[in-house]
C-alpha cells in the first residue's frame, strides 16, 4: 500500500483506515475479495450491527463507499446526502454512529465531478428556487468572484468546511474526536483512478 497513513491518528483508527485503503486499492485494480454479501451475512446481523467506520459520502451513483472500499454488509455505517452537505439529519446519523455504535473512524468522502459542487458554482451567490437547504450547506466555501473554481477543488475545501461544522456543531463529535476514540479523515475519490486519497 503506497498512501501514507496520518501521523497521530488513534490505534483503533489507524486499523480500520489501513483495512479500508487496502480494500480500495483491491477495487481500483479490478481484485476485489469480499465475501460479506450474502444472505447468511444478513441473517447474521438481523438483530445487531457493529460496523467499523461510518462514512459520510455523496448520492452521486458513481460513489458507493461499500464497492469503494471493498466491503460487505454490515461493515460500514454509510451516510448518503447530495454533495455531503452537513445538515441537522445527516449530523444526528454520523452522531448516532459514534455515540451507539461506537466507530472509530469518520471518513468524510468527497468525489471528482460533483452536481452540486458545479451547480454551486454556477448559481452562487444567487438564492435559487431549488435545492435551498444543500446550497446553503455549501455556499459558505464559495467567496465572491471564485466563480471560474476547479468544481474537484471546491469538492476538496468543501470537505475540510464539513470536518469544521461537525466539530463545531456537534459536541459528541467534538468530544469523540478530543477523547481520541474518534478520528476524522478528510478523503477525496478520483474517478479515473478509483483511488481514495487523503486531503491535507
Amino acid at each position: 500500500m503506497n498512501i501514507k497513513i496520518p501521523e497521530n491518528i488513534p490505534e483503533a483508527a489507524e486499523k480500520v483506515l489501513i483495512h479500508l485503503l487496502k480494500g480500495n486499492e483491491n477495487f481500483a485494480k479490478g481484485n476485489p475479495t469480499t465475501k460479506n454479501m450474502t444472505i447468511e451475512t444478513l441473517q447474521k446481523y438481523a438483530l445487531y450491527q457493529e460496523p467499523f467506520a461510518v462514512v459520510l459520502s455523496c448520492s452521486d451513483s458513481r460513489v458507493v463507499p461499500e464497492i469503494i472500499f471493498d466491503c460487505g454488509i454490515g461493515e460500514l455505517f454509510v451516510v448518503r446526502v447530495a454533495g455531503i452537505t452537513a445538515g441537522p439529519n445527516v449530523i444526528e446519523s454520523i452522531e448516532y454512529a459514534v455515540k451507539k455504535l461506537k466507530v472509530p473512524l469518520l471518513i468524510l468522502l468527497g468525489h471528482d465531478d460533483c452536481g452540486v459542487m458545479k451547480y454551486a458554482i454556477e448559481h452562487f451567490p444567487d438564492k435559487t428556487g431549488d435545492f435551498k437547504s444543500i446550497l446553503s450547506c455549501v455556499y459558505p466555501v464559495l467567496k465572491t468572484g471564485q466563480t471560474n473554481v476547479c468544481n474537484n477543488a471546491f469538492a476538496r475545501e468543501h470537505t475540510k468546511w464539513v470536518e469544521e461544522t461537525l466539530l463545531s456543531t456537534s459536541e459528541i463529535i467534538k468530544n469523540a474526536v478530543s477523547e481520541n476514540k474518534l478520528y476524522i479523515a478528510k478523503c477525496h475519490f478520483d474517478h479515473n483512478t478509483g483511488l481514495v486519497n487523503f486531503i491535507d
